[in-house]
């Protein structure tokens, strides 16, 4: 029996700024952002958004494009790490969202929950699911992953800025891709990107030395949620070749292969934060893992990455760029970094640039890199299945990436700061954030969304 993703769907923030806007603000060069990092836009959330809107309306698209039965969900699992409360997990929401739209008690035995580990949180929740899909083939599952990657203004990660989501069923006998039994796995705990909780003292916000209560906080510091991360770019990319290589080379283990892994695989998808980071990654692998090595493993650390940059510009190397993993990285140029969804934007996007090309691809074999800073890599590949066209033949995503609204500096940065009160663009056909509690004392906080027609 198979098991893999049956149907994919997704939702992305409508509003966008071009990335030679920002770059011309910031004072950076366009051509270093738009050709070296390969970013054209990135995404970013009205106001009347959040993680749980884009999560809500990539599921309804996915329940209503494919006609899914709830009935027959026993699980919906969420990835994320823009999650909106620390108890009460997005999934909740969505089952009640779900049930508002398509029926009470639809979804009253739906198991849900939601999965955190960076940007490897959705894979992570995916694996879950079929594993419980090959004990339950009856059964269906979906993974829902969702998040905003926001970054401090004049930060270094600013660029790479994106919001949205993507909902996947996960079912035996999947119409898109079945997955192989081999899961390849490198964890390490570091710091190379987290979102920590933040102190302030009271004294500091009211010039009080007495720490009298402060909108009811009677604590003498008072903690900062803040979507921004703490991060070291450079250091992070490091963790991320570390446990992608190790990784890969497990995989390798696994499938007791001393071939050259990635030549059996047509497409390579991978984490991206921003559009041409995996071939950025990828040359040390691919160095590493070819029939005739440049890498003897004596080099000195300079030497050693001297080899790696001479690998990158070869012709070889640019060929195998273009031909597997050039066709993911398209929807993220358009987007930017959808952290938990940015795998499953990439598998999206490589399947909608193959459906529009008119290219078929059934019966070959996709390699998958995920990585979540903290950090983890998980290494796996699937098979292309033969009515993969007809299940995609509805997303239309990079018509719909075609309709994003440009937007201007400054309305970027009164939506990052915050400041702007009222929705750039009317919502439709869209779940909004309707209000937040402020006056009952037992549902301080409380979100509430509804549907518009």
């Amino acid at each position: 029996m198979k098991t893999g993703i049956d149907a994919l769907s997704f939702d992305v923030a409508k509003l966008h700024l071009p990335i030679k806007t920002l770059a011309q603000a910031r004072n950076i060069e366009p051509e270093k952002l738009e050709k070296g990092l390969g970013l054209i836009k990135m995404t970013l959330p009205d106001t009347h958004q959040d993680s749980v809107v884009f999560a809500a309306n990539a599921l309804t698209k996915l329940i209503q494009d494919n006609q899914i039965d709830l009935n027959e969900i026993a699980r919906i699992y969420v990835g994320t790490e823009s999650a909106i409360d620390s108890a009460k997990p997005i999934g909740s929401y969505l089952v009640d969202l779900m049930e508002q739209k398509f029926g009470e008690n639809t979804l009253g035995e739906c198991d849900v929950v939601d999965f955190t580990f960076a940007c490897i949180g959705g894979v992570d929740a995916m694996q879950n699911c079929l594993d419980f899909i090959k004990l339950n083939p009856t059964k269906k599952a979906i993974v829902v992953t969702t998040d905003f990657a926001k970054y401090d203004l004049n930060s270094t990660g600013e660029y790479t800025q994106g919001a949205g989501a993507v909902a996947i069923l996960i079912t035996a006998n999947p119409r898109i891709i079945a997955f192989e039994n081999h899961w390849a796995t490198n964890t390490k705990g570091v710091f190379d990107f987290f979102k920590p909780y933040r102190t302030v003292s009271k004294e500091t916000i009211t010039g009080n030395t007495n720490n009298e209560p402060w909108f009811d906080n009677l604590e003498a510091e008072i903690e900062i949620h803040k979507d921004q991360p703490v991060f070291d770019g450079q250091y992070s990319n490091q963790c991320y070749m570390d446990r992608t290589r190790n990784a890969y080379f497990s995989f390798k283990k696994l499938k007791e292969t001393s071939a050259t892994l990635y030549n059996s695989w047509s497409s390579i998808i991978m984490h991206l934060p921003y559009s041409f980071q995996g071939r950025r990654m990828l040359s040390e692998i691919y160095a590493l893992d070819a029939e005739n090595s440049i890498i003897s493993g004596e080099e000195t650390p300079a030497e050693y990455q001297n080899k790696l940059k001479e690998t990158s510009k070869t012709a070889e190397y640019k060929n195998f760029v273009e031909e597997k993993l050039m066709p993911a990285e398209l929807a993220s140029s358009l987007i930017g970094n959808l952290y938990t969804g940015s795998i499953f934007m990439g598998f999206l996007s490589t399947l909608a640039h193959f459906y529009d090309s008119k290219k078929e691809i059934s019966g070959n074999t996709f390699g998958f890199l995920a990585y979540g800073s903290g950090s983890k890599s998980k290494v796996f590949e699937g098979t292309i299945q033969p009515e993969w066209k007809s299940a995609i033949a509805n997303t239309k995503l990079f018509e719909t990436l075609e309709k994003s609204f440009e937007i201007n500096f400054d309305t970027y940065e009164k939506l990052h700061k915050k400041e702007q009160k009222q929705s750039v663009q009317t919502p439709k056909q869209e779940w909004v954030l309707d209000r937040i509690e402020k006056e009952i004392p037992t549902l301080i906080g409380a979100r509430y969304y509804k549907w518009i027609d």
